[in-house]
């Protein structure tokens, strides 16, 4: 199969542009892009690295509500995310909810712990795919992604671009995930 690069270029350009100016035309309702699946969709059991080097799956967190944030240091988006994330894990963070922010970055851990402790993340772990491979075994188009998962793993809404994640509207949709059984 011949891949047209300029094409497929072109459009990676205009979502990133999209990505980067739509934070500010999304401020009436935060989350206007979220989107719920009519019913779960089975996942990838991804694999990535911990803080530690340790090597995590996806069913490594099953019975809990996952948010689960594509995102990368270089990612301007991404970057405007993470505080919001930080403030949503250490509101909701415990045995049933966790915003897991799998770094993309091929710089590795390193450059991901120099971010947190440069806008003072301290609730979120430190989790990575430095080959940024697992991004595409769950089709993300692109970053900032990020999938709610449910307690059995399966995806139950999605979100492409950047979102204010701590604002009500994420909160509730965050209340509605846990409040399901």
């Amino acid at each position: 199969m011949r891949v047209n690069f300029r094409r497929n270029a072109a459009g990676y350009v205009i979502f990133c542009l999209l990505a980067i100016f739509a934070l500010p035309a999304t401020a009436n309702n935060a989350m206007q892009n979220f989107v719920w699946h009519k019913t779960p969709v089975d996942v990838v059991d991804i694999g990535f690295k911990d803080g530690t080097g340790k090597t995590l799956h996806l069913s490594d967190f099953r019975d809990r509500v996952v948010l689960l944030n594509f995102w990368a240091t270089w990612c301007a988006p991404c970057r405007r995310e993470m505080p919001d994330l930080d403030s949503l894990q250490k509101k909701y963070g415990s045995k049933d909810f966790l915003v897991l922010a799998l770094s993309q970055d091929r710089k590795g851990l390193d450059a991901v712990k120099e971010f947190y402790a440069e806008i003072g993340v301290s609730n979120l772990a430190l989790y990575i795919d430095q080959k940024a491979r697992t991004g595409r075994k769950l089709r993300v188009p692109g970053l900032p992604t990020t999938i709610l998962l449910s307690r059995t793993g399966q995806e139950i809404g999605r979100l492409v671009g950047p979102a204010e994640w701590f604002s009500p509207e994420a909160q509730k949709i965050i209340e509605k995930a846990l409040a399901a059984k």
